[in-house]
C-alpha cells in the first residue's frame, strides 16, 4: 500500500461515446485504488460528441476526487477495424510519454480482455478489469433515449432536446409548455418577461432595461434547466418573441436590445419549434393587449416573419385545447425517436 492506495500511477481509457454508468463505476473504482489516475480519452476529428464535451463530463464527475488527470489521444483511424497493432504502438508511446511516470496498473472494463490494446501495449503494468454489468456505449448509440438511466445527468444534458413553443398573445402558449412538461416528466422554462412586464403595473411602460433583463435572464435559465431535464425541455417564447413585442410596445432603447436579441436568436438552437395558431378563444389574463385582440391573426403572421427571417421553422398547431396537446405530444415522441 501507498499512502492508503494500492496503486502510485493508474490509467484508464476510452472513447467515452457517450460515457455511461458503466464508465463512472470504473473510474470511481480506479481512482480509490491510486494515487494518481489518468485518463485518456480517445477522440476522432468532427466525430458526434467533440473531445471538450467529453473532458467536461469527466472532470464534473471526478473534480471531488483530486487525483484523476486527463490525456487526449487523437484516433487517426476510420473505422475500429483500421485500428492495428501498428497504431497501438504508436499511441502507447504517446501515452507514455504524456504521463512521463511508471504506469503501474492499467484498468479497463469487462467489454475488453487480455487480448485489448489496454493489456498488450502495457505488459509491464498490472492489468485489472472491472465488470461493466449491462452498460454498453454502442447500445446507448442504438437507442439513446431507450438507454436514458444509463447516462449520468451531466451527460443527459449534452442529448436533452429543446423544444420552443410561439406565438401571438393569448395562443394558448404557457398552458401547452406546462402540460407537456409534466406529461413527459420533465422542467420547463416559463416566459421570463411576464413579471418583468408588470414592474410599472402595466407593459406599456415598460422600461427599456426591462426588456435587457427578459433577453439576458431567459437565456440564462435556459442553461440552468437544460442540466436538469428528462430527455427534453419545454420553452415558453424566447428571444425573438421578445424582440416582436420590443416593436409592438415601442421601446426606447430599440437598436441595443434589437442587436442583443438577433445576437441570442443567432446562438439559439431547438430541436423542434411549435408554433401556436391563434385559433382558441382570446383570454384578457392580466394586461394583454386589446390592439393586438382586434386583428390576431396580423400579429401571429408577424412573428411567423420573424422567425422565418432568422432561417428557424416551426410546426403549426391548431384546434382545440385537447387536438394541440394530442399533435405537440406526437411531434415530440417523433422527436425522441429520431
Amino acid at each position: 500500500m501507498i499512502n492508503g492506495k494500492k496503486y502510485k500511477v493508474g490509467m484508464y481509457g476510452g472513447c467515452f461515446c457517450p460515457l455511461h454508468l458503466g464508465h463512472l463505476e470504473c473510474l470511481i473504482r480506479a481512482a480509490g485504488l491510486c494515487e494518481e489516475l489518468y485518463v485518456v480519452i480517445s477522440w476522432k476529428e468532427h466525430e458526434d460528441i467533440p473531445l471538450k464535451v467529453k473532458i467536461r463530463w469527466i472532470h464534473q464527475l471526478t473534480k471531488h476526487i483530486g487525483n484523476v488527470k486527463m490525456i487526449p489521444l487523437k484516433d487517426q483511424t476510420v473505422c475500429k477495424e483500421d485500428y492495428t497493432e501498428a497504431y497501438w504502438e504508436a499511441d502507447c508511446k504517446k501515452v507514455k510519454d504524456a504521463i512521463g511516470k511508471t504506469i503501474d496498473v492499467v484498468f479497463c472494463g469487462s467489454d475488453y480482455d487480455e487480448n485489448s490494446f489496454w493489456n498488450k501495449c502495457y505488459a509491464e503494468s498490472e492489468f485489472v478489469v472491472f465488470p461493466r454489468n449491462q452498460y454498453s456505449s454502442t447500445e446507448i448509440r442504438k437507442d439513446l433515449y431507450g438507454h436514458w438511466e444509463w447516462m449520468p445527468q451531466i451527460v443527459r444534458s449534452y442529448f436533452t432536446k429543446k423544444v420552443l413553443l410561439i406565438g401571438g398573445e393569448s395562443a394558448g402558449k404557457s398552458t401547452l409548455t406546462i402540460n407537456l412538461a409534466n406529461y413527459f416528466n420533465t422542467v420547463y422554462l416559463e416566459e421570463v418577461g411576464r413579471d418583468l412586464s408588470e414592474l410599472s403595473g402595466t407593459d406599456r411602460y415598460m422600461l427599456s432595461e426591462d426588456f435587457t433583463r427578459i433577453l439576458l435572464e431567459h437565456k440564462a435559465k435556459e442553461y440552468r434547466l437544460i442540466g436538469q431535464a428528462n430527455k427534453v425541455l419545454f420553452e415558453d417564447t424566447d428571444c425573438l418573441v421578445t424582440r416582436f413585442f420590443m416593436d409592438f410596445l415601442e421601446d426606447e432603447n430599440m437598436e441595443g436590445n434589437a442587436r442583443l436579441a438577433e445576437a441570442i436568436a443567432a446562438l439559439n438552437q431547438y430541436d423542434l419549434i411549435l408554433f401556436l395558431e391563434p385559433d382558441v378563444e382570446w383570454v384578457q389574463d392580466g394586461d394583454r393587449s386589446e390592439v393586438m385582440a382586434a386583428d390576431r391573426t396580423k400579429y401571429s403572421e408577424m412573428i411567423k416573419a420573424l422567425y422565418e427571417k432568422q432561417g428557424f421553422s416551426f410546426q403549426v398547431i391548431r384546434g382545440d385545447y385537447n387536438s394541440r396537446f394530442e399533435q405537440a405530444v406526437q411531434y415530440v415522441r417523433e422527436l425522441l425517436k429520431a
